[in-house]
């Protein structure tokens, strides 16, 4: 048997989605405009709650930091795939491929959990108004984002130091668009079973204990809009949280796919089809519905294009 040893002086290839599309042009062309949709919405809202100073309240710091994420989370992986592509060049160091991994968990991680205290922080504002300053003042909202970080970057930084701790042999062909945790763990040599469980158990206890959160949160939301007087009031309430809502199961039904499913129940094929999903369509679509279904978002929008384009009285 052939041995290739991956050191700190060699690397991988990957071998992703784009290489085994039977149209890669058109697949490379739209995974192109996905990226450029993400990079335009996400800067275009951050740019919008920076500048309006009607938004820097709980709500939209958390928003903001979301759509950091979501500029961030795909500019680790599509700029690298795109050029290997059109250069035919799909290596990647020992060290790239380690610090590519460690990105996308850091921001994953960190999404996972921000989306769970963006859950909270609609529960507060609609069953408990009237103690909404106290319980989600600026102090915890900050805290919310910095334990978000601090949590997935020390989770991100083990697992990816235990993974390239890995002897791996036989090929250096990562079927796969990066360099992620399952795909990389059927090159190693040693026996990962006992590994293969610590990341099933990570993804468990990460993901289905915020996702029961978020459930929860948004039941007894449910439940209070129901009770509600007001039908402004109670349409406002159920649009803003069926947006969160559906950016919740695109992005968990992608990563449950692809940590909690056994490896026995889908192919690499099926995981580069799920990496795509909620490592760049969630991220390119998450703007939108926030922006196209929030009225004090356009709104804002709407001021500041008023200022910059004072000839166009419709604004």
């Amino acid at each position: 048997m052939e041995i290739c040893n991956s050191t700190l002086g060699s690397g991988f290839i990957l071998v992703g989605i784009l290489d085994d599309s039977g149209f890669p042009e058109l697949l490379c062309a739209t995974i192109t405009a996905l990226y450029f949709l993400a990079l335009t919405s996400n800067g275009l809202l951050l740019m919008v709650i920076t500048v309006d100073a009607r938004l820097h309240v709980p709500m939209y710091l958390l928003l903001w930091q979301l759509s950091l994420m979501d500029l961030l989370q795909p500019s680790v992986i599509i700029p690298k795939a795109i050029v290997d592509f059109l250069l035919k060049d799909n290596t990647i160091s020992f060290g790239g491929c380690a610090l590519q991994m460690f990105l996308a968990l850091t921001l994953g991680s960190a999404e996972d959990l921000l989306l769970s205290f963006m859950a909270y922080d609609r529960y507060v504002a609609i069953c408990h108004p009237l103690n909404y300053t106290i319980l989600m003042s600026q102090k915890v909202c900050w805290l919310m984002i910095a334990t978000s970080w601090i949590l997935a970057s020390l989770s991100a930084l083990g697992y990816s130091m235990y993974t390239m701790q890995y002897p791996f042999c036989k090929s250096r062909q990562i079927r796969h668009l990066f360099c992620e945790i399952p795909p990389l763990l059927k090159l190693a040599c040693g026996d990962t079973s006992t590994y293969e469980l610590m990341v099933y158990l990570m993804g468990v206890t990460l993901l289905f204990p915020a996702l029961a959160a978020i459930l929860t949160s948004y039941l007894l939301i449910l439940l209070t809009v129901l009770h509600m007087p007001s039908n402004e009031g109670r349409k406002k309430a159920l649009v803003t949280c069926s947006s969160h809502l559906t950016v919740v199961g695109m992005w968990y039904g992608g990563a449950i796919f692809m940590y909690i499913l056994p490896s026995s129940f889908h192919s690499p094929k099926q995981d580069n089809i799920s990496s795509v999903f909620y490592m760049i369509v969630t991220p390119a679509l998450n703007p939108l519905i926030y922006s196209l279904r929030n009225n004090e978002v356009t709104e804002a929008l709407r001021r500041i294009l008023g200022k910059r384009l004072p000839v166009k009285s419709t604004f």
